[in-house]
């Protein structure tokens, strides 16, 4: 049988990331476009910054857990299931961008809760497997402070690609 204390975490994470990633979504233009906030939140509208919308919560709930849980099963699995969510959100995005031929508000903001169904999913069904050990620990360690340091550096550097571009006034980035 599972972990009750581990199963009540995981559940509080969907929670929160559900909530948070929503949130996240206009803390920017609440602070007046602060620099803080943009280490957080989402600065445009582009595919990179909604995926830094499960980026952010995760990663900061996943090193919470971690901690609370001095467990070494946690953090592989967590990083995998980030990654699995992260992407998924251009994949679901893009497809049905391409099939309708235009965005439809309803669609993008269920595309993002099933990336965090799917990132959680992921991680449950690893977390099952019991990835321990230090090579595991310290793998999924660094793979969600890279992935942050990534959102952090592509919000303030973003490259010249169309995964960065906000599709409302074409630039990249914060401006």
């Amino acid at each position: 049988m599972r972990d009750k204390r581990r199963d009540a975490w995981e559940i509080a994470g969907l929670l929160w990331t559900l909530a948070a990633g929503n949130g996240l979504h206009f803390v920017y233009d609440w602070t007046g476009e602060s620099v803080a906030a943009a280490l957080f939140a989402s600065v445009n509208e582009s595919t990179w910054e909604h995926m830094k919308l499960l980026a952010v919560p995760w990663i900061l709930f996943s090193l919470v857990e971690y901690v609370a849980l001095r467990s070494d099963g946690i953090a592989g699995p967590r990083a995998a299931g980030l990654l699995a969510g992260l992407a998924s959100v251009p994949l679901l995005f893009y497809t049905y961008q391409g099939i309708v031929g235009r965005d439809v508000m309803i669609v993008d903001i269920l595309i993002f809760q099933a990336a965090v169904l799917l990132a959680f999913w992921v991680s449950w069904a690893l977390q099952r497997r019991r990835l321990c050990g230090a090579g595991w620990t310290v793998l999924g360690l660094l793979t969600l402070l890279f992935v942050w340091a990534l959102f952090l550096l592509f919000t303030f550097r973003a490259p010249d690609l169309p995964l960065f571009v906000d599709p409302r006034t074409g630039t990249r980035g914060r401006i």
